[in-house]
């Protein structure tokens, strides 16, 4: 404390200045789920105003639960020479805060609220990295986004969504063993059925997407890759099938599958379906909205 009083004695004299000691840094926040946080105020931009608004053009986003299959279709999608389809960004739980009056008066000013920062922060980063890629279209895949989808729309008008469907059960079951000390299978499938719902939720607010299924990926997958290629309104392209082996710096734990299938280059076998006694009850429901037999 004594080397501090110094320290500042001899700047007074000498420049008028003190040093003060740096406020101890806060504990890190923990991450906010993005349906939690409330979004602030923000204007959607009308058709006419996206070309001053948006960067990006018709972004692409993948609509599924976590373990329905969502890293292989990106790594399908991305093989398409139009299509750039980067890890999962999670997007939402990035915030953007004013951190004092000033900035947020100049803000408001400029009819700024703080969703309309965060839209322009992720548009920026999305267009960053499809900048970069060379190609056309940007293709997002983190499966907290059925949580905002609503938002995505806000944000981009123009966005068009791919809702990607697995059998219930077969989600559930994935999610456990990927790590069955942490997630036992009842937690497992309360995990999962709220992303369930959400992705049910999700496919009535947007009549005009496109939903494929896992299972159909995984059999037929160039008729698939086909219709999704109709949907996007782009050719298709047998290079879709055989996206390249992929190394571990390639595939993140914690932005997407990572696991030995996935690295392969191609479209492995899915599990096989259920049997009706293998089906938990409380998943049912949702099986016979999504047309499994359950």
């Amino acid at each position: 404390m004594s080397l501090l009083r110094n320290v500042n004695r001899a700047l007074t004299v000498t420049t008028g200045l003190q040093v003060r000691r740096a406020p101890r840094t806060a504990s890190p926040r923990p991450a906010v789920n993005p349906a939690e946080r409330p979004a602030g105020p923000y204007h959607r931009p009308s058709a006419g105003e996206l070309a001053t608004e948006r960067l990006l053009r018709q972004p692409v986003f993948i609509i599924s639960s976590i373990r329905s299959g969502s890293t292989l279709l990106r790594m399908m999608l991305g093989a398409h020479s139009r299509l750039h389809a980067p890890h999962e960004l999670h997007l939402g739980a990035i915030d953007v805060t004013c951190a004092n009056w000033f900035s947020e008066r100049a803000m408001k000013a400029l009819g700024l609220g703080r969703g309309d920062l965060e839209h322009l922060l992720w548009d920026r980063i999305m267009h960053r990295e499809l900048v970069k890629s060379g190609k056309e279209f940007v293709v997002e895949k983190t499966p907290a986004n059925v949580y905002m989808h609503r938002r995505i729309r806000d944000c981009w008008p123009d966005a068009r969504f791919v809702f990607l469907l697995r059998h219930p059960e077969s989600v559930a079951r994935s999610w456990h063993e990927s790590d069955p000390v942490k997630r036992p299978y009842d937690k497992a499938v309360t995990d999962v059925l709220r992303y369930l719902d959400a992705v049910e939720k999700a496919r009535a607010a947007e009549e005009d997407g496109c939903t494929v299924r896992y299972e159909d990926i995984t059999a037929d997958p160039e008729r698939e890759m086909r219709r999704l290629c109709a949907f996007l309104g782009i050719d298709y392209e047998p290079a879709m099938l055989e996206y390249g082996t992929k190394s571990g710096g390639e595939l993140v734990r914690g932005l997407g599958d990572w696991r030995d299938n996935i690295r392969t280059g191609t479209v492995q076998p899915g599990r096989p379906l259920p049997r009706r006694e293998e089906i938990c009850e409380r998943l049912r429901p949702t099986c016979e909205a999504w047309g499994y037999p359950a």
